[in-house]
């Protein structure tokens, strides 16, 4: 079983920046991948961005591309998303996910969830 724990949501600006952490517990030496992932209202969850654990390969939508930045501490078992330039699109819950074989997924496990909302 692994744990996952999401922080640093919050309301921005549109050009504004914010950076997600996801802290995991349990059985962590298994994850091959994390990820985030985000759901906005009325949408299907949509992935965001994903980095391999042991080797810190990192893949992201062509969305967030070059505004996102996806990280992790080993140490500290967190996995981070630093998120520029901000737009009210990006408006969403993001949720960190992990443990799957592939970066896209699908993953085992989900954490609660973080509220994003960029102003207009």
């Amino acid at each position: 079983q692994v744990q996952l724990v999401e922080s640093g949501g919050g309301l921005v600006q549109a050009g504004g920046s914010l950076r997600l952490s996801c802290a995991a517990s349990g059985r962590t030496f298994s994850m091959h991948y994390m990820g985030w992932f985000r759901q906005a209202p009325g949408k299907e969850r949509e992935f965001v961005a994903a980095i391999s654990w042991s080797g810190g390969f990192t893949y992201y939508a062509d969305s967030v591309k070059g505004r996102f930045t996806i990280s992790r501490d080993s140490a500290k078992n967190t996995v981070y998303l630093s998120m520029n330039s901000l737009k009210p699109e990006d408006t969403a819950v993001y949720y960190c996910a992990a443990d799957s074989s592939r970066a896209y997924g699908p993953y085992e496990y989900w954490g609660q969830g973080t509220q994003v909302t960029v102003s207009s």
